[in-house]
């Protein structure tokens, strides 16, 4: 028998991988699922986005029955909160969204996606709104560019947020010169919470 004739010895199996944890096989995502119940926390991500998109397309393929939504986030990526916002306002079914711990930035866009009638918080809840940052290296023309951009995003955002509070877009622009910060009372009296509410009995 050659060498290459030779048979090869057996390797030693260990035990199977561990399948990844997935929506379809997480038992809390699935009794979320079935209860119509969608969970936003941390930061407002490209990824995140994707996940919320995935789970809005399923729920209402399955029903057009109302999707609770409890949002606890700092913000973050802009476009990714525009698209959450978006996807939010484009399902055909009602959609409540819960604001708890703090809904910051991007996350307060996600937030008043929906009418201020179905904008609840519980009672510790914090607000922040402010004009979006960003920063950019390169010519002095790429500099220019992302400024205009900016310009451009705060001036669509500070609209977003006068319609969907009752406030006159020039309280926002001057609210949100610096970090505007509002607890779940101030939030209510300023129009961004619709109510404050301490039990899950409260929701409709």
């Amino acid at each position: 028998m050659r060498e290459d004739e030779r048979p090869e010895e057996e390797e030693e199996v260990g035990p199977a991988p561990e399948m990844p944890t997935t929506p379809l096989t997480d038992p809390i995502r699935e009794r979320l699922f079935e209860s119509r119940t969608l969970i936003i926390s941390g930061e407002v991500s490209q990824k995140l986005a994707s996940s919320v998109m995935a789970q809005l397309l399923a729920l209402t393929a399955k029903s057009d029955e109302p999707i609770t939504i409890f949002i606890n986030s700092q913000g973050g990526h802009v476009e990714s909160g525009d698209t959450i916002h978006d996807m939010i306002r484009f399902v055909n079914a009602r959609v409540r969204i819960v604001g708890t711990g703090w809904v910051a930035s991007a996350g307060a866009l996600i937030y008043v996606s929906v009418p201020k009638a179905d904008r609840y918080c519980l009672p510790h809840t914090r607000f922040l709104l402010h004009q979006p940052a960003g920063g950019v290296g390169g010519t002095a023309a790429d500099i220019d560019i992302e400024a205009r951009e900016i310009i451009k995003m705060r001036e669509r955002l500070n609209r977003v947020f006068a319609e969907q509070t009752g406030q006159p877009i020039s309280r926002i622009e001057d609210d949100t010169r610096r970090n505007f910060w509002l607890s779940a009372v101030e939030a209510k009296e300023y129009g961004l919470v619709g109510e404050i509410i301490d039990k899950s009995t409260e929701l409709p």
